[in-house]
């Protein structure tokens, strides 16, 4: 168990806080907030009563969302933002499963860049589009935001780089992590 899900009482519960933290203008239902974190309904249920009753989540037609009134909001919000962000090995294991990966790109939410249209750019050998939309699913939970992706071929994304693809230089004009890289970019 991660330190910071000790510390809030359960991975669920830490993963409940930053899906409502983190989409703040979106109410959910419980289905809705135990699918997205990846958790049992049942224990998202109870996740949520807590966090209602500690004033942190109040309830809107039937969904919750967060309580920006709360009396600790905003330094609760820049404590889970600045502790929110997974080391790049892990995100390498998760997406591994997908195929022969030879490039990972994180730009956008991963480098605190608005303007690029993608956050993980992928480029790989027989990818597994299922497997690798469970990824970046699992990679979304734990994050507590949605993750824009693309994923290209080798071939494709040396052809698209090649001849200078609006979406690539998206990604390459601005801040970038690549995380791995067995193409040579």
């Amino acid at each position: 168990m991660e330190p910071l899900a000790k510390l809030f009482g359960s991975p669920a519960r830490l993963k409940l806080l930053r899906l409502f933290f983190f989409n703040d203008d979106t109410t959910f239902t419980a289905n809705v907030a135990a699918s997205h974190a990846k958790v049992s309904l049942a224990l998202a249920r109870k996740e949520i009563a807590m966090l209602f009753g500690a004033g942190i989540l109040r309830k809107k037609t039937g969904a919750w969302t967060i309580d920006k009134r709360f009396a600790h909001h905003e330094p609760l919000l820049a404590f889970l933002r600045q502790t929110t962000a997974l080391q790049d090995g892990v995100i390498v294991d998760t997406l591994k499963r997908a195929g022969n990966l030879r490039l990972i790109v994180l730009s956008g939410l991963f480098t605190g860049t608005i303007e690029t249209k993608i956050d993980v750019l992928i480029a790989g050998d027989r990818l597994d589009e299922r497997a690798l939309g469970q990824g970046v699913q699992k990679l979304e939970a734990e994050l507590g935001r949605e993750l824009c992706y693309e994923s290209f071929t080798t071939e494709d994304f040396k052809y698209r780089r090649g001849v200078y693809d609006r979406l690539l230089r998206d990604v390459f004009d601005y801040p970038r992590r690549v995380i791995l890289d067995k193409i040579g970019v």
